[in-house]
């Protein structure tokens, strides 16, 4: 990244800023209370010798503060305990405190949508009595926690984002892997139900067996999660999560077998009332020597327990796949190098290709996609829906719930089917028919839902779902093996854009470009940015339109998947008494699409009082070169007529598109 600062001055970030709205969403979390109590300091204001990781490697691991994100912080742990993962999360060799090179900034990666994602901060970070509020290291001269939770905050919004959420989100955001939730209680309905309900929208996951994963046990990511409070877990209140750092098999001293699995709280202090606790019951059926060596294994934070204990007083588990030095993925269930992989977006389009469950005569609209299996071997094939993002939402939640919160606020729910076909030309209504050869089951509200196993070779179909038909979303579909195999997708007629999402929004088009040298001016980030194409718009006076989301906007860049720029973009109030460019360019953006994203399409609902205001499309760094459509959807009073005489007007504004010009 090109600095964004010069001399000795030290950068900070005008698109994450040490104010409110970096802290809050809507102020519906238990953070709300810190209203005004939290400043933001830099390390070096904090202690007098900061550095990323401390010298001692124990110190390193991750410690909750005031935020609800033990989610993120069970994988944070799974980077620490996998240096070339943490390497490309946090790239090494960045100028540090104390180096003449050091500017105050620090660049994250972050896995979005099938890309790497950069996200560059400043280094203030937020305090109260001098001290970090939020998450930190053991150690308090060390940082790299910290930092990596603002990026994250930065990526997801605001820290209030952070607060409730799934490991295996987390687990997949950090390492650009696949992770599972595996039940250990209550593994839901019985066989014969599950026939009846598979294209339901219940969510039912595998009940956890540790022997399946003997084979990867030293290599893959465990977290343990619980809904309720546990009987051992007497300091914890319900939904919790907590890192699996190590099980172990051993022989008591009657000869008979135990498992004991070491446990790590993110709250950084004990918080077990089991038998295996320091001086429990459970430790006098060892051999002494071997009851030392593992009480010395446990540091601050951490205690033992036996699988006895483990399944009965958690709810379920989650599992992150291994990922080798050279990038792939590994089979959790057999060990095996999945050394070949692909990927394709897509996505549900209501009207078009939302076709719904299997129970809707709709079903065959869904994207379809190819599968082909050149040798027999394991595959896994993973679908991966994209996250709802939309100012102003209710984000409060508890972490780790099912369906019953969560179902309309960031997920629809999915599913994944497949078929084995004999060749590639085949009567469509006429397979759908006959059961899969695979499928996820029940429509789940999860953001990944994933197949794996044997497939010998040939032709496979897989169609995507959501349960409900007209659920729209944009997902991925990857594909991970052993042996080679390609995905492709079947080809339909591209559909056409409507002009209004229903009868209260009208529409508008506007096409532009990022020319380099010219229009391609970067982020914020940058002194060229303003040279970005501007767009400008209003919002009507109307007083039924003062409150709630009154415009939609929509940013598409014309580029193919494999080739995408990381884009956002800023929406500028403009003051009536000046120029367009002055009034925008002097204030802060008054909404944000932000940080950039590797993806064809992004978006932003939110709120608007009535008056002038202007777009900046941008991609990430000055000089990408791109066309792209900025969709505008602006609520209005009255039902818009779909006519001739509408469909005119809006064509006619995206003939005419005003371009502030440096």
């Amino acid at each position: 990244m090109k600095e964004a600062c010069s001399g000795a001055a030290l950068f900070e970030d005008r698109d994450f800023p040490t104010a409110d709205s970096s802290l809050f969403s809507d102020s519906s979390t238990p953070i709300a209370r810190l209203h005004g109590e939290i400043t933001w300091q830099r390390p070096q204001d904090i202690c007098q010798s900061p550095a990323l990781f401390p010298t001692n490697t124990d110190l390193a691991h991750a410690k909750q503060g005031l935020l609800g994100d033990c989610w993120f912080l069970c994988a944070c742990t799974f980077l620490l305990q996998n240096q070339h993962l943490l390497n490309k999360v946090l790239p090494p060799g960045q100028p540090q405190w104390g180096s003449s090179r050091y500017r105050g900034s620090f660049q994250f990666l972050f896995w979005q949508h099938g890309h790497w994602t950069e996200v560059t901060i400043d280094d203030r970070l937020p305090c109260m009595n001098s001290s970090l509020c939020f998450s930190c290291c053991h150690s308090p001269s060390a940082f790299w926690v910290a930092l990596l939770e603002k990026a994250y905050a930065k990526l997801r919004g605001s820290y209030e984002q952070l607060w409730a959420g799934q490991v295996s989100e987390a687990l997949v955001d950090l390492t650009g892997g696949v992770a599972e939730r595996w039940n250990l209680m209550g593994f839901g309905l019985k066989k014969e139900e599950r026939r009846v309900e598979q294209d339901s929208d219940k969510v039912i996951r595998k009940k956890l067996d540790l022997n399946l994963l003997c084979c990867v046990k030293e290599e893959c990511a465990l977290s343990c999660a619980t809904h309720n409070t546990p009987i051992g877990l007497g300091e914890l209140d319900q939904h919790h999560a907590l890192t699996v750092m190590e099980w172990l098999d051993l022989k008591k001293v009657s000869g008979s077998e135990a498992r004991l699995l070491r446990i790590r709280n993110p709250w950084g202090r004990c918080c077990w009332a089991g038998a295996w606790t320091w001086s429990g019951v459970g430790w006098s059926s060892l051999d002494p020597v071997c009851t030392a060596e593992l009480q010395a294994r446990t540091a601050e934070g951490e205690f033992w327990l036996d699988e006895a204990e483990f399944t009965s007083q958690f709810d379920d588990i989650t599992v992150g796949y291994p990922i080798s030095k050279d990038g792939h993925l590994k089979s959790v269930y057999t060990g095996t190098l999945l050394t070949h992989n692909h990927q394709l977006a897509s996505r549900w389009i209501k009207g078009y290709s939302a076709g719904g469950s299997r129970n809707t005569s709709s079903y065959s609209s869904n994207p379809k996609f190819w599968l082909k299996v050149c040798e027999g071997g394991e595959v896994l094939v993973s679908l991966l829906q994209h996250r709802k993002h939309r100012n102003g939402e209710k984000y409060a939640q508890t972490a780790f719930e099912d369906s019953s919160n969560t179902k309309h606020q960031h997920y629809q729910a999915i599913a994944l089917h497949m078929w084995k076909v004999e060749k590639k030309r085949f009567n469509l209504s006429r397979l759908l028919n006959k059961p899969p050869c695979a499928s996820t089951q029940c429509h789940s509200y999860e953001r990944e839902v994933v197949l794996c196993g044997q497939l010998g070779p040939g032709y496979y179909l897989l169609i995507p779902s959501t349960y409900q038909p007209g659920a729209e979303a944009h997902f991925l579909i990857r594909v991970f093996s052993s042996s080679p195999t390609s995905l492709s997708a079947l080809k339909s007629p591209a559909p056409s854009l409507r002009l209004t999402a229903d009868g209260e929004w009208e529409t508008s088009y506007f096409r532009g470009s990022w020319v380099k040298g010219r229009t391609a001016g970067g982020s914020r980030n940058f002194q060229s940015y303003w040279q970005n194409p501007c767009f400008p718009f209003s919002v009507c006076d109307e007083p039924a339109l003062t409150s709630g989301v009154s415009v939609r906007i929509t940013l598409h860049q014309s580029r193919p998947d494999t080739d995408l720029h990381p884009i956002g973009f800023h929406v500028y109030k403009v003051l009536q008494s000046e120029s367009e460019q002055t009034g925008a360019k002097d204030e802060d953006p008054v909404a944000s699409c932000t940080p950039h994203c590797y993806s064809q399409d992004i978006s932003l609902a939110c709120p608007l009082p009535p008056g002038s205001y202007t777009i900046v499309p941008s991609t990430y760094q000055p000089d990408c070169s791109a066309n792209f459509t900025i969709s505008l959807a602006r609520r209005i009073h009255r039902k818009v007529v779909k006519s001739q005489e509408t469909l005119g007007r809006a064509i006619h504004e995206v003939s005419h598109i005003s371009v502030m010009k440096t």
